[in-house]
């Protein structure tokens, strides 16, 4: 175990995550007279609003993901530190992350905890094996990895059920995420791989969108969810409302209607994008300050300075908070983590902290983007469609995105697929789709359902040879 140590008695601000609160927290400290040390289990800052591009093939992980210490390589009083957080102890006021094998204690003055959320399966996480989420690199990567190799097994595919099963793409939840990735891949399909295929057509493809309430982006309200369904449907995805997904394997999903009747969709590539779960770091801060409660998601019911109660020195923002009517997006986590450095630089010139003045949010609105030239938007009170709000979509995404040369590239790659068809990134290995279940069947010393996800995937045997190889080599290694 190793003690990361400050020698020069500045103050010192840890920051937990390298996501939008994380990084935006840390680099609003660049000017003040503190220490920063920000942890993160991953080296990269992640662009997650774009995640379904790289998962569809249109941008890189470069674009959207760029290492967190180029990133801060210019502020002088920025040191990053890779490691998953462990614990989080308030009294003696230290950190514990580990790295492989290696804890490392460091100490705080000022806490920001800003580590997000996953994604949620409500109580049934063995779904993930086979729909698997869309919150990391390696969620975006799989998901590329078996939306392609759908079309190729579909490709050898010897009967007509089998290539109907493998051309069909279930994405579950109908937030932006699920609408996002339900056009791209109908897009994928109808555009870039249109005459690619001997055997089939892929614009045969069918892709279904299924949600457990009642309209398509149902928190943007029903005009613009209308507008977002219509277009969908014009590009012929399935919209199926009112229904819930009650079990997902290898060869489909099982679905309960409004009624209480279930059915099946037989899928080869299912999505899961219907819910989110904080951090469990946030039952930890709860543990340890009285009268701190969490919400039903895992987020921390914070006050209303964005800390928790007893510990005015340690801020809890982004998804991991829970705040009336502020969304688990990237201006929530923005706009909190900027509060919560100012209230650090503030003390630091001698305000206490019950002279602070309440976060407040400002709604800068909410869009989506449901195929190329077509998107929704809502600023305030103002709602609207179309052309204007894809462009818009762009501005803003860009705006965000970090580095000028992510931003440069990003707009190259924008151009080449939504003016003419192709696509930069289509590159696709069976090591992305088996590589994570390969290292859970070493976990648990169960590979049944790597194999059971091989055969799905086609009946290939280069598949099951394919996850056969890599847990074997895993476990040699």
């Amino acid at each position: 175990m190793s003690t990361q140590t400050v020698d020069n008695g500045r103050h010192r601000v840890v920051v937990i995550g390298s996501g939008f609160g994380g990084l935006f927290g840390t680099k609003h400290l660049k000017r003040a007279d503190v220490d920063v040390t920000l942890i993160s289990k991953t080296s990269t800052h992640l662009f997650q609003p774009l995640l379904y591009q790289v998962a569809t093939g249109i941008l890189s992980v470069g674009e959207i993901a760029p290492a967190t210490r180029l990133v801060l390589r210019k502020q002088k009083n920025a040191h990053v530190l890779l490691g998953e957080v462990t614990d989080i102890d308030l009294g003696n006021q230290t950190v514990t992350s580990r790295l492989l094998d290696q804890d490392t204690v460091t100490p705080f003055d000022s806490l920001i905890v800003a580590t997000g959320a996953q994604q949620s399966y409500f109580g049934n996480n063995h779904f993930a094996t086979y729909a698997p989420g869309m919150k990391t690199i390696d969620d975006a990567l799989e998901l590329r990895g078996r939306i392609l190799g759908a079309f190729e097994q579909a490709e050898l595919a010897a009967t007509q059920e089998e290539r109907d099963r493998l051309l069909t793409f279930v994405i579950v939840g109908a937030g932006p995420t699920g609408v996002e990735l339900a056009g791209q891949i109908a897009e994928l399909s109808d555009r870039t791989l249109e005459g690619t295929f001997h055997n089939i057509d892929p614009r045969d493809a069918r892709v279904v969108l299924i949600e457990g309430a009642d309209a398509v982006l149902a928190p943007m309200g029903p005009k613009l969810g209308g507008k977002a369904q219509r277009r969908l449907e014009k590009m012929g995805v399935e919209i199926q409302l009112n229904a819930m997904v009650i079990d997902v394997d290898a060869f489909g999903v099982t679905v309960k209607d409004s009624d209480g009747t279930t059915r099946r969709i037989e899928s080869s590539c299912k999505v899961w994008s219907a819910g989110v779960q904080a951090s469990p770091l946030g039952a930890m801060l709860a543990e340890q300050s009285d009268g701190t409660e969490v919400d039903r998601a895992g987020r921390v019911v914070v006050e209303p300075d964005l800390t928790v109660k007893g510990h005015p020195n340690v801020f809890v923002v982004g998804d991991l908070m829970s705040v009336p009517d502020v969304p688990g997006q990237a201006q929530g986590a923005i706009q909190g983590a900027t509060y919560a450095a100012k209230q650090i630089k503030a003390g630091l010139a001698g305000q206490a902290p019950q002279d602070r003045k309440p976060f407040k949010y400002f709604n800068k609105g909410s869009m989506a983007t449901i195929s190329r030239f077509s998107a929704v938007c809502q600023v305030g009170k103002l709602e609207f469609g179309g052309f204007i709000a894809w462009l818009a979509w762009l501005a803003l995404h860009l705006y965000y995105l970090v580095g000028y040369r992510s931003r440069i590239i990003t707009v190259i790659q924008w151009f080449v697929t939504f003016l003419g068809r192709s696509r930069g990134q289509m590159a696709a290995t069976e090591q992305w789709v088996f590589a994570r279940l390969a290292l859970e069947a070493i976990s648990t010393g169960d590979d049944e359902d790597a194999e059971q996800l091989a055969t799905a995937l086609g009946a290939a045997s280069n598949s099951r040879v394919a996850v056969d190889k890599i847990v074997t080599d895993a476990k040699a290694g």
